[in-house]
């Protein structure tokens, strides 16, 4: 190797040292392994070694003999990237512009479409439209495949850089090539870009029921819950709510523990609400409620979808596993697994998957997602689609664990719930979902108010 590669040879070396005792120290406690164990990591370190060492030599000859002169940073960069592309879908690099556009997200404001993507296989694809935003009044749906951005082919694109292309100043068009299912041919949608705020929180009153749409798990999400759950009861009178709908559809996820906070404002004081468990079971945790501000008994349905992933899937799957409430629409994404982001030193960031988690009675959602009680399509009499995108679908998903004898199955699905009365407050909803679960609380209501009465 030439002279001018020694700097990097020294500080792979260098990572190498640095990481090796980590490595040790990660063994598991309590386990006398001794001299083979010793041995055997020895091994694995010095193999690490010897690919550092190919690396080493590999980039020593492209920046010697290229023939132009290349950025080292791309080359950093993209040699980070292409690591991290050998993991699930969710470790991703995110260089300083990207990061910076993260941080945007969980604070709810930016400048864009509105849209949350995925990689399938080499495709770009929409995971879901944020409701209330330029894509979802555009007509975007969950599952649409998007081929270009401004003329620019996604196939192979790297999804922050599909983010970075749609997102910008309020007011700027941004032309999307869109390909569906009943599509003959690719279509072009012009977009133009707004301000994204998110209100994470939203809700009606219908006929003394309330309906709460949470769109996102940002940073105050439950506080603005429960603002949102007064304002209702105000507009009710001051009379506590005879039910509620959580609306989690087309809900993406976002911060754990506001999520946790969501379920917390549904359960008595300790009770598991999420645990997680890293690799080989380490760094286990358990996420409990806790014996303040618990909403009171009134019936709750959580209205979930093939949108509804990660954070949405930890609150439905706390109350349904705890009887809190009755899940209604269609299966779930299927992300049951924690990433923790790491600010690194040139302003970049490292999404890294860390751990999976669990329903209070230990299931896994990986892969599986949520199986809703009662199984309710967008519209009377339809289908759950079967070509909506989820994390089964996405390229290097981690494969569900098998289920364990002691793992409780899902629940068995149910059509619609049955007898459900007319009610003229609904009559006019075209959001059947939403119709079904607010006709399915007012027939509880009703029959918990006479009961309540004989009681007296």
């Amino acid at each position: 190797m030439t002279g001018s590669s020694q700097p990097w040879r020294a500080a792979l070396t260098a990572f190498f040292l640095l990481s090796a005792p980590w490595a040790h120290a990660a063994e598991p406690p309590g386990k006398d392994g001794g001299g083979a164990a010793r041995a055997a990591q020895a091994e694995r370190d010095d193999a690490t070694y010897r690919q550092l060492e190919v690396f080493a030599r590999v980039l020593s000859y492209v920046e010697n003999n290229y023939v132009e002169s290349p950025d080292r940073q791309k080359l950093m960069y993209g040699a980070i990237q292409g690591m991290l592309e050998t993991l699930d879908p969710h470790t991703v690099f995110l260089p300083p512009d990207v990061y910076r556009e993260m941080k945007i997200d969980t604070s709810g404001e930016w400048g864009g479409l509105g849209i949350e993507i995925a990689r399938k296989g080499e495709r770009i694809v929409v995971v879901a439209p944020i409701d209330d935003t330029p894509a979802a009044r555009a007509g975007i749906k969950a599952g649409d495949e998007l081929v270009g951005i401004d003329g620019e082919r996604t196939e192979g694109m790297d999804v922050g850089r599909a983010l970075q292309k749609m997102r910008g100043p309020a007011g700027g068009r941004v032309l999307l090539t869109i390909m569906r299912e009943g599509f003959s041919a690719p279509r072009e949608i012009a977009i133009i870009r707004d301000h994204i705020r998110i209100v994470s929180v939203e809700g009606a009153l219908h006929g003394g029921i309330g309906h709460v749409k949470v769109k996102n798990f940002q940073d105050r999400t439950d506080l603005d819950l429960r603002k949102e759950l007064d304002r209702l009861r105000g507009l009710n009178g001051g009379r506590e709510l005879r039910g509620l709908v959580l609306d989690l559809r087309n809900n993406p996820g976002g911060l754990l523990n506001e999520a946790v906070a969501v379920s917390d404002r549904f359960l008595p004081g300790n009770l598991p609400i999420v645990s997680t468990r890293g690799r080989d079971g380490r760094g286990a945790t358990v996420e409990r409620s806790k014996d303040r501000d618990t909403e009171k008994d009134y019936p709750v349905v959580v209205l979930v979808n093939a949108g509804s992933a990660s954070a949405s899937e930890i609150v439905a799957g706390a109350l349904q596993d705890h009887g809190r409430a009755a899940i209604l629409g269609t299966p779930t994404f299927g992300k049951g697994s924690v990433q923790t982001v790491i600010e690194l030193e040139d302003g970049s960031g490292l999404k890294l998957t860390i751990a999976r988690y669990y329903t209070p009675k230990g299931r896994s959602i990986q892969e599986r997602g949520i199986t809703p009680d009662f199984l309710v399509p967008d519209a009377p009499g339809g289908k759950v689609p079967r070509d909506v995108v989820r994390e089964k679908d996405l390229q290097r998903h981690f494969r569900a664990e098998p289920v364990a004898s002691a793992e409780p199955a899902a629940p068995e699905p149910k059509g619609p719930p049955e007898n459900l009365k007319p009610w003229d407050v609904t009559a006019k909803l075209e959001d059947h979902p939403l119709k079904v679960a607010l006709d399915y609380l007012h027939g509880l209501a009703s029959a918990r108010a006479p009961a309540r009465a004989a009681g007296r």
